[in-house]
């Protein structure tokens, strides 16, 4: 799939079945999503943009490599991408933090948004969005579509599961952002939960269920 990429590290894939198994406790699934996001995070900024600047080893100058440009933004899709977002922010302490409120009309499955709030400039800062589940799409779909509204140029997402039936649709809405996700499934079931998939992530996580 053109613009998706899986990243199929060993530890990713490792951690990502301890959290696949039912009978993972809150407590361990929360930090090994912590752990996974981290590793994610790696892959999602390997082209951020980087300059030199001048320093000082102990021993000799030196023209050092740092980042360069306005700071990243990591936008969470609450409440679940909040536990993504702990993991990028071990990684990234310096970026801005923006969060979507939507939750999934159990009827229709339509995304409905409660709150919104994103830092300032956003078409300057390179964007990564994320949220653990890419299931029916349309909360990814509606997220982006808002953050694009703020004025958002330069997104990324970043799921921790996806299914074969939101990317299509993800794709169909914005070919122009690219998807980081350790793993696409089989299926989506009745209800829109993605097969084999681990559960509802929001519950799993915050131990709701």
């Amino acid at each position: 799939m053109a613009q998706v990429t899986v990243i199929d590290h060993p530890l990713v894939q490792h951690k990502l079945s301890l959290m696949r198994r039912k009978e993972t406790p809150t407590a361990s699934f929360r930090q090994l999503l912590r752990e996974i996001s981290l590793l994610l995070g790696y892959e999602v900024t390997r082209d951020l943009p980087t300059g030199t600047e001048k320093i000082d080893t102990p021993l000799a100058p030196m023209d050092a490599t740092v980042l360069t440009g306005k700071k990243l933004v990591l936008i969470s899709v609450l409440r679940a991408g909040n536990g993504l977002l702990e993991g990028m922010l071990d990684l990234i302490p310096s970026a801005r933090v923006g969060h979507v409120g939507l939750y999934r009309d159990p009827h229709t499955l339509v995304a409905v948004e409660y709150y919104f709030k994103v830092p300032e400039e956003l078409s300057e800062r390179p964007i990564i969005i994320v949220d653990p589940m890419l299931a029916t799409g349309n909360s990814s779909i509606a997220a982006v579509q808002r953050i694009k509204e703020a004025g958002g140029k330069h997104i990324k997402f970043v799921c921790l599961l996806a299914a074969p039936e939101g990317v299509k649709e993800f794709q169909e809405a914005h070919p122009d952002v690219p998807i980081f996700t350790a793993a696409i499934d089989d299926h989506l079931n009745d209800h829109g939960y993605i097969l084999p998939g681990l559960g509802d992530a929001g519950d799993r996580l915050y131990g709701t269920k």
